[in-house]
Parts: C-alpha cells; structure tokens; sequence
C-alpha cells in the first residue's frame, strides 16, 4: 500500500497526486489518499477517489493564507504554519499511515508529512518542487526574477540577482525553522534548508531533460555539492511532464470561443486574487482577442462583455489546443498544458519555481514573463499582442509538443516510485 497526500488548496499537486494514483493502481500496486482537505479536493472525488480527511482541516481561507505566506517565503516573520496545526497534522498523518499499512507516502506540498514519514518510519517521495531541483541551481539555471523577493534588491546588478536566485535556497534554513521546531520535540530529523523542502527521499522531477537544459544523468545521478544542505540519501529521477488531464465536461457556453473565427486567450490563474483576474482580462481584452476565463475557485463577479466567457474548473488540456495563447501565473502545471498543446503562453510568476517555469517556456522560445506589478499596465496588452504577431512563439511551443507527446509523465513517475521501492527492499530478501 502507498499513500498520497494531496495538498488540495493547489490544483496543481492534486492532480499530480490523482494521476500518480491512477498510474500505480494501472501497475497493480494499492493506494489510498489522505489530505487535510482545501477547495480542490472535489478535484479527487469527482475523480471517483476515497479520500480521508484529516485534521487539522485546511479550508480555503486557511489555504488563501498558506498561499500567501508562501509567496512570502524566506522574509523575516514567515511561518507557512503555525507549530500546533504542525503538530496535530503530525499525529494524525501518522495514524494513518499506521492504520493503512502503508510502505511509502507520496506528497503534493504537504510539508509535516517531512515529519510524519520519519514517526512511522516510511520513505517520503515528493514531486512538488516540479523542475526547481538542485541541479538547475547548482548549473545557474534559475533565472533573475521577474519580480526580487527582497525590498530594494531590483536595482543590483543582473550578474548578482542571478547569483542570489540559484544560491539562495540552499542556505536558507529559516523558512523550514516551522517544522523544525516540531521535529526535535519528536526526536526525528529536520529538514535543514529551504532547497531541501522540495526533494523527498525519491523527488520525481516533472518535466524532461531536454527542456530543462540538463541531461538524465545528471538528474538520476545528482550527487549535492553542498551535503549539510539537505537530507541524506536524497535521490532525484526525471519523469517527464505531469499535468493535469481533467475528466470534466466543457460548458455549452465556451463552444463559440473555440471556433477559430477570432483570436482567442484563456485566461487562468488559480494562484491569484479575483481582483488580479480581472485587472488581466481586462488588459488581454484591450489586445482585441476574446477571453475564455478558467476562475476556478475565484468569484469572477458580474460579466457584462460579450467577448469574455467566465467558467469555473476546466479541462485546460482540451481547451489549450484550440486557442491562440495562454495567460496562468507560471504553475509547472498550467505552462506544461501550454508547451504540451502547441499554445504560446504569458506567466505572471509570483516565486521562484514559477519564475523558472515560465523562463524554461521563453527559452524554448514558447513564452513570456510579465512582474505581477506591470499586469494592469500597457506591458500585458503589449505582450498578447506579440506573441500573437510573432510566429516563432508558436512554433516553439510546437517544438516542446512534440517533445511532450512522447511522454508518460503519470507513468513515468509510477514506475520510478515501484522500482525505487523493490531496489530498497532488495537487500533485505538476500
């Protein structure tokens, strides 16, 4: 048996979770979910899965907040949890896995499990960091920031801002100060940096060598420079791309927006505020292009414009391929759907693995970045209007389609999960 946590306040990590879910049951392994719950766990159970809720349960305001610090990481203050919702997290996720019988557990961003895998004693896999893995730092791969996280830092020189991006996580031990605390209560190992907060025991990098600008080996055999970084034993394996494939139905209402007679952007952005969503529609509407607007979670609000249609969760990876361009914050999620469907993409990355999403999407040639501050500015309408002027960002993303379509990303990662487990116990059965 293998459990999954999803963290369900992210669409992203809890598709990936449902479609790793699928791809073991396929191989013939057992599987249960558990999560604390957020506003896309509906995602898994529409999804026909069994989830049990754990305490604390994470409503949305709750994940609204985690978001927030999130994007906040590293600055002095930032806790994304408190240590009594840590702590009871801890004991439940525990309990489960005891209860379950369960031989590994497999997150999507939920971070006590770092603790709670270490109580019972299983090995952690993570997929959350997507592609921002050592290995692209340790290569100066992570590019300057589209927006500093530190106040005062846009006008250093580009050369150091670049530095500070691909180094930084690798000192921090602040961030992860919230679980530590709770783990020398339990007596079990921290987890030392804010780089280290993304690798599990096996980390599934979600995406191929090829766009990432490193070869396998160098993933599958990523030794750290800097050990006293992160948890020994780390092990890092590419699987190829793992996006969210949804079966849910595309409303009536979209239908004329995807006939090809004009051109046409959708618009998604689960990580923002409504506020934001509209500020973009908004200024992608001024490039002359209709809006499909995927709001997911967000009250959109009234809708007088008949060039925007407002649905909420929607199957990205049928509507992609039949628009001209595509607008998300820079989730590996969304940017992938893009790449994946031929479709040239705009991110609005809020923190550093959005930055290097949507930077991977430039420098294949399939994208732009664009600072949250400048969306409600000429610069966003500027951009539309030149990725829909300029064919070589179509023919980019074309190129990493092709790549994409000969992968297996879900199946990838299953199989890497069931070999890396069976390679553990080998030595016990000798």
């Amino acid at each position: 048996m293998i459990a999954l946590f999803p963290h369900c306040g992210f669409l992203s990590e809890t598709s990936r979770m449902l479609h790793i879910a699928q791809a073991l049951r396929e191989r013939g392994e057992s599987v249960c979910l558990a999560s604390h719950g957020g506003p896309y766990l509906s995602v898994l159970q529409d999804a026909g899965e069994d989830v049990t809720l754990l305490e604390p349960r994470l409503d949305a305001a709750r994940c609204e907040r985690f978001l927030r610090d999130l994007v906040q990481i590293g600055r002095p203050g930032v806790r994304l949890q408190p240590a009594e919702e840590v702590r009871q997290s801890v004991q439940a996720e525990a309990e489960f896995l005891r209860q379950a019988g369960a031989r590994a557990v497999v997150i999507g961003f939920t971070l006590t499990a770092y603790l709670s895998s270490r109580v019972v004693g299983l090995p952690l896999v993570a997929s959350h960091g997507g592609s921002y893995v050592p290995p692209m730092l340790e290569q100066g791969l992570a590019p300057v920031p589209t927006t500093m996280p530190m106040p005062g830092a846009e006008w250093l020189p580009r050369w150091l801002k670049r530095r500070m991006a691909n180094s930084g996580t690798m000192r921090m031990s602040g961030p992860t100060r919230f679980l530590n605390e709770v783990a020398a209560e339990l007596g079990v190992e921290p987890v030392p940096t804010l780089a280290a907060l993304m690798l599990g025991d096996l980390t599934l990098v979600t995406d191929l060598p090829q766009v990432l600008g490193l070869s396998a080996e160098s993933l599958n055999g990523w030794q750290p420079r800097r050990p006293q970084a992160y948890r020994a034993g780390t092990r890092l394996v590419a699987t190829g791309p793992l996006f969210a494939r949804l079966d849910c139905p595309l409303p009536e209402a979209l239908q004329p927006f995807l006939d090809g007679s004009a051109p046409t952007a959708l618009v998604v952005l689960s990580s923002s505020t409504p506020q934001m969503l509209r500020a973009v529609v908004r200024r992608v509407r001024a490039a002359g292009v209709r809006v499909i607007v995927g709001a997911t979670i967000h009250d959109y609000g009234p809708n007088d414009d008949p060039g925007v249609v407002v649905a909420a969760l929607l199957p990205n990876h049928r509507v992609m391929p039949r628009v001209q361009l595509a607008v998300t914050m820079g989730g590996q999620g969304s940017i992938q759907t893009a790449m994946a469907s031929g479709t040239p993409v705009i991110g609005i990355p809020l923190h550093p693995e959005q930055e290097l999403n949507v930077d991977l999407a430039a420098r294949h040639g399939a994208g732009l970045a664009l600072a949250p501050r400048h969306v409600d500015s000429p610069r966003l309408t500027d951009a539309v209007q030149r990725l829909l002027a300029e064919p070589g960002f179509a023919a980019g993303a074309q190129r990493v389609r092709q790549w994409y379509a000969a992968a297996d990303g879900a199946g990838t990662a299953a199989r890497a999960i069931l070999d890396w487990l069976e390679a553990r116990s080998a030595p016990l059965h000798q």
